[in-house]
């Protein structure tokens, strides 16, 4: 897991959408707000100042989306990923995210997303997911919905290849509640099997092998 503060750069043309964004990171030890800028002034050379990780877009309402588009041409692959906040009228901030939230997003969205986008993940809400990405075939979607510390310790007894009873024995619950946790962890991680639920794990960073 990620030791250090991420190191977040909020971008939003409206003050007040700047305001409230950093006032909801403000208190987070997982990251760092280092500068809060309106579109118009991020540039190359921000990035060289604030040495963001995570670039913290609220694309604003439809018709702000819609003048972004032109100002942020000049990013690149090498840019810091962005994390797009989105109204469900926005089609796209010109450039494509790694992130995609609702503008409601909470503070514990906000930094799942972080520390997913980091890693080279793609995260996204599914209303957004046909309107921005076209295609999400390849791309290993980080969950929205975190999981719990026990489906983390039943991700790690799947991992063993331990079968339900064992595992309920190990953990002094009955078999139906491991079947349950089994079923939570692959919805929140999108597997289609117990090796595939692991594989994933393995990937963000959940457990160990």
């Amino acid at each position: 897991m990620i030791d250090i503060p991420i190191r977040v750069l909020i971008v939003a043309n409206d003050p007040l959408a700047r305001a409230g964004l950093s006032a909801l990171l403000e208190d987070r030890a997982e990251c760092a707000v280092v500068a809060s800028l309106p579109v118009q002034d991020l540039n190359e050379r921000m990035l060289d100042i604030y040495q963001p990780d995570v670039l913290l877009w609220d694309a604003g309402w439809e018709n702000e989306a819609t003048d972004q588009r032109k100002d942020a041409s000049w990013l690149s692959e090498d840019s810091p990923p962005i994390i797009a906040l989105l109204s469900d009228r926005t089609q796209s901030i010109g450039v494509r995210p790694q992130g995609m939230l609702a503008r409601e997003a909470d503070g514990d969205e906000l930094i799942i997303a972080m520390q997913a986008v980091i890693r080279g993940l793609t995260i996204l809400r599914p209303e957004f997911g046909t309107q921005i990405l076209p295609s999400s075939k390849g791309l290993d979607i980080y969950p929205i919905e975190q999981l719990t510390a026990r489906e983390i310790e039943v991700l790690q007894q799947l991992a063993e290849g331990l079968p339900n009873k064992t595992i309920a024995e190990r953990l002094g619950v009955s078999e139906h509640t491991i079947k349950f946790h089994v079923n939570a962890i692959f919805r929140k991680l999108g597997a289609q099997s117990r090796t595939d639920a692991v594989v994933r794990a393995t990937r963000l960073g959940l457990i160990l092998l």
